[in-house]
């Protein structure tokens, strides 16, 4: 730690030195070659409520000028709130800016597929949904409510909701091309039925095909979650739930497998690039000519934080190695070459995860395995590169690892 009115600076002999200045960023600092990928829940807040440590690391975070000193991206599997709404939380919590472009929803990478931005899109979830689908591009969304009231006769669990008389077929809906699916509903039958019979009648629901076209319509689903945590005592159904629920359905029904043309959120490879690349626009914009080539990202789930920083660390290795570009579950054709050469893990005390005492030996048995059926399970990938009690630890611990001054 330097007094205040010195700052570091690197001599010509590579060394780190105190000089007398005016400024507390120093010009060697001013060049950040890394940059950080925080989660939010857990890490940052609980609920609405910021978590101590996480104002503290911003402190260290910011200039004098109230400045990001570092490019940092908010990533969260959360899909059922705008993206705009979250920054102004975030900067009202953090005491520091936050810019939408900062905040990457589970959703957010559904911007990359313009392919699918002209079709017409059955879109599932809750809260914001045509609002969200139609800033990440889609132009031609149709709801569940729309569709249940167009076809009245395919929602038929619930009595109360059942149509009294016989409704007549009609033939003037078009035809649904694809299959949005943002985040957990509210009435998982109507949906995932609804859903079963889009994807059965290859979009035309008020008809009936004798055999189920195969490949279906194109799927893109963002938050494979299991489960997640609440006020409850027990964990709470993810969106990771009804999707496990949707392609059961679907391979019972069919017996063939329910396909995604994307696959995102965390611990998806293709969430990773994707804010890799405002990591590297947020540096372009602060005219930092540097590359960024080390991301720290900072989570507390191993299973979705840690896993999918480890897994893009190990594809960032791999294309080093062999030019290798395959994204893993679903992604767009065309991708931007990454700058970044390395992805470590930090894992937080502040969340999901608490350091456990010793367990009792049950037999043998291994845990289940908690993630999406289409990341092969690897129980290496789920141990930090670094455990730390809080966020705050674990800026100061990067910025050590750096070279940077810490106040």
């Amino acid at each position: 730690h330097l007094q205040l009115g010195a700052v570091a600076a690197i001599g010509q002999d590579g060394t780190l030195c105190a000089q007398a200045s005016n400024s507390l960023l120093p010009s060697v600092q001013s060049l950040p070659t890394f940059g950080f990928l925080l989660d939010i829940d857990g890490v940052l807040v609980r609920g609405h409520r910021v978590i101590p440590a996480a104002l503290e690391a911003f402190r260290r975070l910011v200039n004098s000028q109230g400045q990001l000193r570092v490019p940092v991206v908010f990533v969260t599997n959360a899909g059922n709130i705008l993206q705009y709404g979250k920054a102004q939380e975030l900067s009202d919590l953090l005491g520091c800016k936050v810019d939408p472009d900062q905040v990457i929803l589970s959703h957010s990478p559904m911007k990359l597929f313009s392919q699918y931005h002209e079709k017409r899109m059955l879109v599932s979830g809750q809260g914001p949904l045509v609002e969200n689908a139609r800033i990440l591009g889609f132009r031609n969304v149709v709801t569940m409510d729309e569709l249940r009231m167009a076809f009245p006769a395919l929602d038929m669990v619930d009595l109360e909701r059942r149509p009294k008389t016989t409704p007549l077929p009609r033939d003037d809906f078009p035809a649904i091309e694809g299959v949005l699916l943002l985040g957990e509903p509210v009435r998982w039958e109507t949906s995932l039925q609804l859903i079963m019979d889009v994807l059965l009648s290859n979009g035309k629901p008020g008809t009936g095909l004798a055999t189920a076209p195969y490949p279906h319509l194109p799927v893109l689903a963002s938050n494979v979650d299991l489960l997640w945590m609440a006020e409850a005592k027990m964990p709470r159904f993810g969106h990771g739930t009804f999707l496990l629920c949707l392609e059961t359905i679907y391979r019972k029904v069919t017996g063939k497998e329910l396909r995604y043309e994307g696959l995102m959120g965390k611990p998806s490879i293709l969430t990773y690039q994707y804010a890799e690349g405002l990591i590297r626009q947020q540096a372009e914009r602060r005219g930092w000519p540097v590359p960024i080539q080390k991301l720290y990202a900072v989570g507390d789930n191993p299973m979705s934080d840690i896993y999918g920083a480890n897994l893009f660390h190990q594809h960032l290795q791999k294309a080093r190695h062999d030019g290798a570009q395959e994204l893993g579950p679903g992604g767009p054709r065309k991708q931007q070459p990454s700058t970044a050469q390395s992805c470590a893990s930090i894992l937080v005390c502040t969340g999901v995860y608490r350091p456990r005492d010793p367990e009792p030996a049950q037999g043998g048995k291994e845990s289940p395995f908690h993630g999406h059926r289409d990341f092969s399970f690897s129980p290496g990938l789920m141990e930090a590169s670094h455990v730390v009690n809080d966020v705050n630890e674990a800026v100061q611990l990067v910025f050590r690892k750096e070279g940077w001054v810490s106040w």
